[in-house]
């Protein structure tokens, strides 16, 4: 046994020094560079130097405050779609039920940066697409990308557009385990379609709807690209710069690399006690 065991790590060895050197060994090295002052030649180490910038920077709570905002609106919104698209792709009435799938799905394979210039170009004030719609139902056009609200709405629909299909796939295929005998049960019991969606799918769904959600969260606060190519970097003023923009900015533009990898690892932080709590106020009572 413990021959086999050594020839098994043998085997490992090559993918565990890879890992070391190009996944393990950068967080470290980053964690540790967040405990020094890079602004300075040479660097010094100063512990509470970007740590304590931190707390006091209006910038960063700014950042922390527009993706707490997304995440608070946008994820409750396109998990409820996905619920939605997926029961929808689950019923035996839709034809054609893959070319559906694919469609909803599709999203995900589109470039980011191509479909960021779509939405762009679809919200653009002069001939976007969207306002010349508004125009034809009677309402005025929005100038989507000058003020807060309405840039912060695009982000927040382009995001939604991009990932709903993703969930609803996942959703999908945990809808597709649960037995068909439990929804005969329930119709011999006259149990409404609309009280077997709430009282039989939500509950047998609710790992798969939290696990869709942990995943959302992360990516909600790593988002970076629909601010940085669709609002032009945050506009407008800051007013959807995100936290993966914020440490962009420190890190790639203004090579503050100890304070962006202080910023980084509050976002990890951030993202695993949000995920954390998701997962507490949803377990099963034993």
């Amino acid at each position: 046994m413990r021959y086999q065991n050594a020839t098994a790590y043998r085997f490992l060895a090559p993918y565990l020094l890879i890992f070391s050197i190009f996944w393990l060994w950068p967080i470290i090295d980053s964690f540790l560079i967040s405990f020094q002052a890079t602004r300075t030649v040479p660097w010094r180490f100063a512990p509470t130097f970007n740590w304590g910038r931190l707390i006091g920077d209006p910038a960063f709570f700014n950042a922390l405050k527009n993706t707490l905002l997304i995440l608070v609106i946008q994820v409750p919104v396109m998990i409820s779609l996905a619920i939605v698209m997926a029961v929808l792709l689950n019923s035996p009435l839709l034809k054609a039920r893959g070319l559906f799938r694919f469609a909803f799905f599709a999203p995900v394979v589109v470039g980011e940066v191509a479909y960021s210039a779509v939405f762009r170009l679809m919200f653009n004030l002069d001939y976007g697409i969207i306002n010349k719609l508004l125009n034809g139902i009677g309402l005025p056009s929005v100038d989507w990308f000058t003020n807060v609200t309405p840039a912060m709405a695009v982000i927040m629909m382009a995001v939604t557009w991009r990932w709903a299909g993703y969930n609803a796939i996942i959703l999908l295929a945990g809808l597709q385990s649960i037995p068909e005998d439990v929804y005969e049960a329930a119709t011999l019991d006259r149990v409404s379609k609309v009280k077997q969606f709430f009282y039989i799918t939500l509950p047998l769904l609710k790992p798969i709807i939290v696990f869709c959600a942990v995943l959302s969260i992360i990516g909600t606060m790593q988002l970076f690209t629909e601010p940085f190519l669709i609002t032009e970097r945050g506009g407008p003023g800051g007013g959807t710069e995100t936290l993966g923009l914020l440490l962009y900015r420190q890190g790639f533009r203004s090579l503050n690399f100890g304070y962006a990898s202080a910023v980084a690892y509050t976002m990890a932080g951030l993202a695993i006690s949000i995920s954390l709590v998701q997962i507490w106020l949803t377990r099963e009572p034993k």
